[in-house]
């Protein structure tokens, strides 16, 4: 994760004991020993809390944790780097995927385009620029940036996801799934990547292919809960409902909690609608309705789920509730 980190810079920076604990950090790091590394680097922040280097390895060490819950001290410890250091160019890179995992694209941008200004033409920060102009609304600006990171840095993988996704914005999913697939043959492959190219073998009704990109996502990061997300929708396509549920708590266990951002309010509507399809596909009427107006009370304008929520209604007999359930979803429809 930081084996790019540059300690010669650092230690004229931090207190020689501080810095003891920072290099411990980073070596717990690259072990993947993400609560040990942690430990070590609250250490050094007290030690020297002065240090923007302690601070932004802190920060880093927080995301290692792949843990929901501990965005926000990642980004408050990454920022508090900045403010005393507004050098560390890559605390601006790790507070840039913050912004872009919690919904701001554009903090993002603001973010990277300023490192770029300091650090012209690494690789990490063209790649993560392109994935903001995406999420922006601009995937055609995207795989300009991507070719200009690999350019950069031609083994780069991370940089053939993000392009796959800015193919997939265009309908260009053939281009996509070649992405992919060169993608996955790296040694270092994140769960996103099985998980976006299981999605789009679903698609294809490459069913068996599917679920054995989401198995190796979960062996990856067993706490991901997109990967048991992605699972359900698989078992929902084939209409496998009792497996879908099964991966559906897996993906929402009793007592989770989930960051306030708009990624993670979009992900937990995501859940309850696969919810609802699980459970209507059942029989389970009453179970499905439930779903799906909760899967409504986080995103309401979804269209489909409007519909379905309407087909359930219908068939119990309430006309009333079925006629406002489709009204809703033709003029959400009509706004498109």
């Amino acid at each position: 994760m930081v084996s790019w980190l540059p300690w010669l810079l650092l230690w004229p920076q931090a207190n020689p004991e501080a810095l003891v604990r920072l290099k411990a950090c980073s070596d717990r790091l690259q072990h993947s020993q993400a609560q040990q590394a942690v430990r070590e680097c609250k250490e050094a922040v007290g030690i020297d809390g002065q240090s923007g280097s302690s601070h932004m390895l802190l920060g880093q060490a927080y995301l290692a944790l792949r843990s929901a819950g501990m965005i926000a001290e990642a980004k408050a410890e990454l920022q508090q780097a900045l403010d005393l250091d507004p050098s560390l160019v890559w605390a601006r890179f790790y507070l840039a995927k913050v912004y872009l995992d919690t919904g701001r694209a554009d903090k993002a941008k603001a973010e990277l385009m300023q490192a770029l200004e300091t650090r012209p033409g690494v690789a990490h920060f063209l790649s993560l620029l392109g994935e903001a102009e995406r999420k922006l609304g601009a995937p055609e600006t995207a795989l300009a940036w991507h070719k200009k990171a690999l350019a950069a840095d031609p083994r780069m993988n991370t940089v053939h996801y993000y392009t796959a996704l800015a193919y997939m914005d265009l309908k260009k999913d053939d281009e996509a799934i070649s992405e992919l697939e060169a993608s996955i043959q790296s040694p270092f492959v994140a769960p996103e990547l099985y998980l976006t190219l299981g999605s789009l073998y679903v698609q294809r009704k490459r069913y068996r292919e599917a679920e054995d990109l989401c198995r190796k996502a979960i062996a990856l990061d067993p706490a991901h809960t997109e990967s048991y997300l992605n699972l359900a929708q698989l078992f929902n396509a084939q209409r496998l409902s009792s497996k879908a549920l099964d991966a559906l708590y897996q993906a929402l266990p009793p007592g989770k909690t989930f960051p306030t951002s708009p990624y993670y309010q979009q992900l937990q509507a995501d859940i309850h609608f696969e919810f609802g399809r699980a459970y209507a596909a059942k029989g389970n009427a009453r179970e499905a309705i439930a779903a799906y107006v909760r899967c409504l009370s986080l995103d309401a304008g979804r269209p489909t789920t409007h519909r379905n929520l309407a087909e359930l209604y219908q068939r119990q007999g309430d006309r009333v509730h079925a006629a406002e359930q489709r009204a809703l979803a033709a003029e959400l429809e009509g706004r498109k």
